[in-house]
């Protein structure tokens, strides 16, 4: 596995630019998996080309958006009997009781943070679980196009340290992956709450915003 993210460091990102990246995301987004790699070649090809370094982000957020949208539509066509043969019936049920208590949120966060956390199965859940494309694509523009654009100005910014940063990162969110979900969420939960009482507050009696 190391020596395809060599060639797909030195070799096809070097020769086809923000569209090798683009390549790169969408088979790991759908088909194949290789843990990190678009974390890992977003922080190198900006560290190498900072001028360009949005375009790498872009790449890697449309091209993860394409892979996700091939699932989620594989999701919709094979229903909840795929995903059971895929993932067992304890796991489905898990991941529909994560949807009816988080809704969009439980795809979302796993869009925005790194392996164990595990993301697939919500992606195809998506789709399983009737979400609508638009609101399935605007959520993971967003989560991914925050994870990319952040390990982005990284690696435009401190170069090649940012991918010992990135390493060190991991590595650390694996340790304590559930403290930090924990945390995440409840600060998702704190925004979330604060618009929606805001909204409240500032609304007419007629349901107009004032």
């Amino acid at each position: 596995m190391h020596g395809i993210v060599v060639w797909i460091q030195t070799v096809l990102i070097p020769t086809l630019g923000p569209f090798g990246l683009f390549v790169v995301a969408f088979f790991d987004s759908s088909f194949l998996s290789v843990p990190e790699v678009n974390d890992v070649l977003v922080v190198t090809s900006s560290a190498a080309y900072p001028p360009t370094a949005w375009m790498y982000v872009l790449a890697a957020t449309l091209g993860s958006l394409a892979g996700c949208s091939a699932l989620w539509y594989i999701g919709r066509r094979g229903g909840e009997a795929f995903l059971v043969r895929r993932f067992g019936r304890d796991r489905v049920d898990r991941t529909r009781s994560t949807f009816k208590k988080w809704d969009i949120l439980a795809l979302a966060i796993p869009a925005m943070l790194p392996p164990p956390m595990p993301f697939k199965i919500f992606v195809l859940s998506s789709g399983v679980f009737g979400v609508p494309f638009r609101r399935f694509a605007a959520t993971l523009v967003v989560a991914r196009g925050l994870r990319y654009t952040f390990w982005g100005l990284m690696g435009a910014t401190y170069g090649t340290e940012a991918l010992a940063l990135l390493k060190r990162f991991d590595a650390w969110f694996a340790a304590n992956a559930v403290v930090i979900l924990c945390i995440f969420v409840a600060l998702v939960l704190v925004v979330v709450v604060i618009y929606y009482a805001r909204h409240k507050l500032f609304q007419r009696p007629n349901g107009r915003l004032l």
